[in-house]
């Protein structure tokens, strides 16, 4: 069977005037994150990531610390987070002029994002919902391809698309699932994926199927974050 170890980023620089790279315990995270990939797989077939700078770094420094030597990388920009800057702008902040709490935030980006899923304003965001779903299961087709039969793909990249792939493997098991219990899957899924978490998928005669989600046992303790 081939698999794919579908990875979010390190945390990056909430709250700063750059978000996209990583903080320090990003990097750390990223660190922790490949000595626990180094112990699972040798070396993989296949390392791709999308063009975000802190989808990079957490490459950079998990093949480092994986000791994965030259491993070589692959881009690929469908597997870049959707924006949530554009989500956030559609809706007022709780905070009004000054700088939201996380707790602020996190209520603010999960109203956001239910707009946005809810498919009722498709036409005044860049990218739809739908188009960001259409986006993601496509880079998760060719990087299947790209691996065949019995190779490992490591893929580095953001909470929406591992949650995106993980529930659209879920609902393929569940054919009769309204579009809009699609949806309501992702957007839980979305509000807990880990920084630096693995989502396993298997790729096999019945093709892909998801097996874990979220793991983040290399994080216990004081380095686990959500944001």
């Amino acid at each position: 069977m081939g698999q794919l170890l579908l990875v979010r980023h390190g945390q990056a620089s909430w709250g700063t005037e750059n978000y996209d790279v990583l903080s320090p315990l990003g990097w750390e995270q990223s660190r922790l994150l490949g000595l626990e990939l180094g112990r699972r797989v040798p070396t993989p077939d296949l390392v791709v990531h999308g063009d975000m700078r802190r989808h990079r770094e957490t490459a950079e420094a998990a093949i480092e610390a994986a000791g994965w030597g030259s491993v070589e990388t692959f881009e690929d920009a469908d597997w870049n987070e959707f924006d949530h800057l554009g989500l956030l702008a559609s809706e007022p902040s709780p905070s009004g002029d000054r700088e939201p709490t996380r707790a602020e935030f996190q209520a603010w980006f999960e109203i956001a994002t239910a707009r946005w899923t809810s498919g009722e304003f498709d036409a005044e965001y860049k990218e739809s919902f739908p188009a960001f779903a259409a986006r993601v299961d496509e880079a998760l087709l060719r990087t299947i391809d790209r691996i065949g039969s019995g190779g490992t793909a490591v893929v580095f990249t953001s909470g929406g698309p591992v949650s995106l792939a993980a529930s659209g493997l879920l609902a393929a098991a569940a054919p009769d699932l309204p579009a809009s219990s699609y949806a309501g899957i992702w957007g839980q899924l979305n509000k807990v994926v880990v920084n630096s978490s693995v989502t396993k998928v298997v790729v096999g005669g019945r093709g892909a199927t998801l097996v874990s989600f979220n793991e983040h046992c290399h994080l216990e303790g004081d380095g686990l974050t959500y944001r």
